[in-house]
């Protein structure tokens, strides 16, 4: 009973649990419900059989079944099933409650995630139409921003011309101009060129110009309407054009004040400083020169000046007016430095020459104005120069400030191509320097020594030299170059004369030319004087050459450093071949008084010293001589003439003066070589000396050979000459004089000739000539018959032993003397 009992009562939770389905809640998949199937066909008992026959609701009760005891339970004892039924039925009704509890929690988890992912979808939402409202709201932003800046500009496109109209109507009281119908009225100013606000004021100004200038169509335009206005006083000047010339009004006026703060400035110093001073009548000595108000003064309304210039200078680009007038400072202040500083220099370089000659005047001078252009470049920077890159040490010397600042200073002067940025300034520097030239040049009109033009030269190279190596003293380096053409002009000049007067119109003496008696006295004083006086040694040698070759030598060596490389060879050239004429005529003047050896000697020794005197200067001495040749002229003139068909104003090779020119004139060229003429004639001499030493040595011998060379055996066998006992006395005469002579040519080659060498080279010829001409006498007595012209066998033997006795004497004696 207790069981029926409780089966109704499971029914009945089960009728009143039929209402609700946790499939709703929680579905099932395929495989829980076959799992789930499964379970039940395991674990159904005869309980779950009879209540399958009164309870036929198989979906609902299946987890029920699947808890029921299995059939073999059936066996038990009722109360072990009842019991166990209960169990059963209690934990099964607990896991019901459980199971019910998690479904609703479950289902109220459910819900909520519903609701949350609802939430979720409706935030994406909106954020994606906040994005879609956000990017259509910067793109607004945009477009608003770019119709603001497009706005800006208009608005600053229409007020920029109401900016320079205000700036026009209303500057010009500042800068002191009125404006009364066509009439421009000058007042005071109200602003000072060294208030803060008179750049922004300048700005204005500027461009207010260039816009009223591009407007109206600039000056081209205001000078058309102002002639048409003097033409037309009634008619009316177009408002941009009247703007445009109230503009340059106050353009000018502004820059009046510019030009009154620095031009008027410059001048008022300058007049105060000559009037302190009294400049022109009292140079101011030239170590006191920096220190004077000429400097300090200057230096004083410097930094003003600098400041406005620079206003000027970066505005150069704003017009024409900015050009005219930095122009217009640059030459007052070059005009006033120059009235400062003319005057002194020039007393200055007129005491130096006075104190210290015309060279040592050269130098001091030259130094002084590589001094005063130093420090005139630096003031003159001070005015026009970049401030920022201009040196200020103070600790500086004088002299070591110039070397320092001598590059800070170059690179303010000069640009990089080499050309100077103030072409005024320098002008100015060169007519300060041009006082050196002014005086030098007086002093080099009257000189004539030789010595003293080219010690100046030679001290003017060093000072250009030292000036040149600086751009802020290139006017000073321009001056000394000038100086140095005149001094090589009038050097060349005096170089030229002398030559000219002492060797091309030399008329010999026969002191001159008295050889070897000259060089007799010359051994006379040279064994009388000490062997330590060597430089006396050295002139009597001098004194003993030929005049003419030692002013040659004379000159050349004291010109050769200091004229142009082209100009010395010239002189050298036509010195040497008047040299070389001198010699000639000299030779043949002692040859007339004296003997053939002294003019060969004399010749062959000065030739000798003039060739090794020229070696060190290494000159080609050669030319190309050109000279018109007029020897066609009278038959170009007659064809000329006798053409009747003339065509003078042809522009063509057919005019007719074109081929009197071509026809009459022609030019001749002459190849001259001084270097080659003067080895020709030491050439010349040396073979005439030989040949003129071996008549005096063999005579006799060289006769015969003479013979023999000049006719036939047939004919010279048969000569009187060729005699026997002719030949056998001449060699014996020939013999008996040879060492005689010999020693007598050796002695007077010692004379003309100190060195043995070239005695050696002189002599080996002589002894060759002669033995060479032993051999072809010996060569034509062998041919001769005997019985033929006195020859016989005895009288060749003997002939033979004369000529081999002859030939060792000549080689025994024919050498050079030591």
């Amino acid at each position: 009973m207790a069981t029926s009992a409780a089966f109704p009562s499971s029914k009945t939770r089960s009728g009143t649990g039929s209402n609700i389905s946790y499939e709703t809640f929680a579905p099932r998949s395929s495989a829980q419900v076959s799992r789930l199937s499964r379970i039940s066909a395991l674990t159904a008992g005869p309980a779950a059989l009879a209540a399958t026959d009164s309870y036929d609701d198989s979906g609902a009760d299946t987890l029920l079944r699947a808890m029921s005891p299995p059939e073999s339970y059936a066996s038990k004892s009722d109360e072990t099933k009842e019991d166990g039924v209960r169990n059963c039925l209690a934990h099964a009704t607990e896991n019901s409650d459980h199971l019910t509890h998690l479904l609703k929690h479950t289902t109220s988890l459910r819900l909520a995630l519903r609701a949350s992912i609802n939430i979720a979808e409706d935030i994406s939402n909106r954020h994606a139409e906040l994005i879609r409202h956000s990017g259509e709201l910067s793109a607004a932003a945009d477009r608003l921003q770019g119709e603001q800046a497009m706005l800006f500009r208009h608005a600053e496109e229409i007020g920029m011309p109401l900016k320079h109209y205000d700036a026009v109507d209303n500057i010009g009281v500042v800068v002191g101009v009125l404006f009364k119908g066509k009439t421009v009225v000058r007042g005071l100013a109200k602003i000072k060129v060294d208030n803060d606000d008179f750049p922004s004021v300048l700005d204005q100004i500027d461009d207010a110009v260039e816009f009223f200038g591009r407007e109206s169509g600039g000056k081209e335009a205001l000078e058309a309407e102002l002639k048409r206005q003097r033409k037309d006083a009634s008619s009316q000047i177009s408002g941009n054009i009247e703007y445009y010339r109230r503009a340059l009004a106050l353009q000018e006026a502004a820059l009046f004040l510019i030009r009154e703060a620095v031009v008027d400035r410059i001048s008022n110093t300058t007049a105060q400083v000559v009037s302190a001073l009294d400049i022109p009548k009292t140079p101011i000595a030239a170590d006191k020169l920096e220190a004077s108000l000429v400097y300090t003064r200057f230096h004083g309304i410097s930094s003003r000046s600098n400041r406005l210039l620079n206003l000027v200078r970066k505005r150069l680009h704003r017009g024409e007016a900015y050009h005219e007038l930095l122009q217009l400072c640059r030459n007052t202040y070059c005009t006033s430095r120059e009235s400062l500083l003319k005057a002194t220099t020039r007393a200055h370089m007129e005491k130096l020459k006075d104190q210290h000659g015309l060279v040592g005047m050269t130098r001091l001078a030259s130094v002084f104005l590589i001094r005063i252009c130093t420090v005139e470049t630096a003031l003159y920077l001070d005015f026009f120069g970049d401030k920022k890159t201009i040196p200020t040490d103070k600790g500086e010397s004088k002299e070591g400030g110039t070397e320092k600042t001598a590059a800070p200073l170059a690179s303010q002067v000069v640009a990089d191509d080499g050309t100077y940025y103030d072409s005024e300034f320098q002008s100015y520097l060169s007519n300060l320097c041009s006082a050196l030239h002014r005086t030098v040049r007086r002093g080099l009109v009257t000189l004539l020594d030789l010595d003293t033009l080219c010690q100046i030269v030679s001290v003017l190279r060093e000072e250009r030299a030292m000036a040149s190596s600086s751009p802020t003293t290139t006017a000073a380096a321009r001056a000394i170059s000038s100086v140095i053409e005149d001094a090589q002009e009038r050097l060349i000049f005096c170089a030229t004369n002398s030559l000219t007067k002492e060797v091309t119109r030399f008329k010999a003496t026969p002191e001159d030319l008295n050889y070897p008696d000259k060089l007799k006295k010359e051994d006379a004083s040279e064994a009388a004087t000490s062997e330590d006086d060597a430089v006396q040694k050295q002139l009597q040698v001098y004194e003993s050459w030929f005049p003419p070759m030692r002013s040659v030598l004379r000159i050349l060596s004291k010109i050769f450093r200091v004229v142009e490389p082209r100009v010395f060879e010239d002189i050298a050239l036509q010195s040497v071949q008047s040299c070389t004429n001198c010699l000639k005529d000299g030779a043949a003047y002692i040859q007339k008084r004296r003997t053939v050896m002294d003019a060969d000697l004399f010749l062959v020794k000065h030739l000798l010293i003039l060739r090794e005197q020229l070696s060190p200067f290494d000159i080609d001495l050669r030319s190309v001589e050109r000279q018109l040749d007029f020897s066609d002229a009278g038959k170009a003139v007659s064809r000329f003439l006798a053409n009747r068909n003339r065509r003078l104003f042809s522009m063509s090779t057919e005019n007719a003066l074109v081929s009197l020119l071509r026809e009459g004139v022609s030019v001749n060229e002459e190849s001259v070589d001084s270097k080659r003429d003067l080895e020709e004639a030491l050439r010349t001499a040396c073979n005439a000396f030989i040949d003129h030493t071996c008549k005096t040595l063999a005579g006799g011998i060289m006769d015969i050979v003479d013979k023999i060379q000049s006719s036939t055996p047939e004919k010279y066998q048969k000569e009187k000459i060729m005699n026997g006992e002719k030949v056998k006395e001449t060699l014996k005469g020939v013999s008996a004089k040879v060492e005689e002579s010999a020693d007598a040519v050796t002695k007077q080659m010692g004379l003309y000739l100190d060195n043995s060498g070239t005695q050696s080279i002189l002599l080996k010829p002589i002894s060759r000539k002669i033995t060479k001409g032993l051999e072809e006498i010996q060569k034509a007595i062998i041919e001769i018959p005997a019985g033929v012209n006195g020859w016989d066998d005895s009288v060749r033997g003997d002939v033979l032993l004369l000529m081999d006795e002859v030939g060792k004497k000549v080689k025994q004696n024919v050498k050079a003397s030591r």
